[in-house]
């Protein structure tokens, strides 16, 4: 398969010089930018997948019925934080 190009980009010359600043050994301003885009692609796809669970769950649990409303999960979370800090403390003292 060929490889392709990607638009060139224009920058201002303080972040090109910050990106040099931080190349490694052995490592180019293409392959920085290449990794670059190849790490922001996959974070996108994990959000994307991520967005669509949180929905598909969302719709199971309205079909079902078997949701917990989110102040409550919320209340919850704050009693379990307030306990584990009073375990801290406690523990703490010793």
């Amino acid at each position: 398969m060929k490889s392709a190009n990607f638009p060139s980009v224009r920058v201002e010359p303080e972040l090109r010089a910050a990106a040099e600043d931080v190349l490694q050994d052995g490592e180019s301003l293409s392959s920085l930018v290449e990794q670059a885009i190849r790490d922001n692609i996959a974070r996108r796809l994990n959000h994307r997948e991520f967005v669509a669970r949180g929905l598909a769950s969302r719709e199971d649990a309205r079909q079902s019925g078997d949701y917990v409303l989110a102040d409550e999960m919320v209340a919850g979370l704050e009693t379990r934080l307030g306990e584990a800090k009073a375990k801290a403390r406690a523990r703490k003292k010793r």
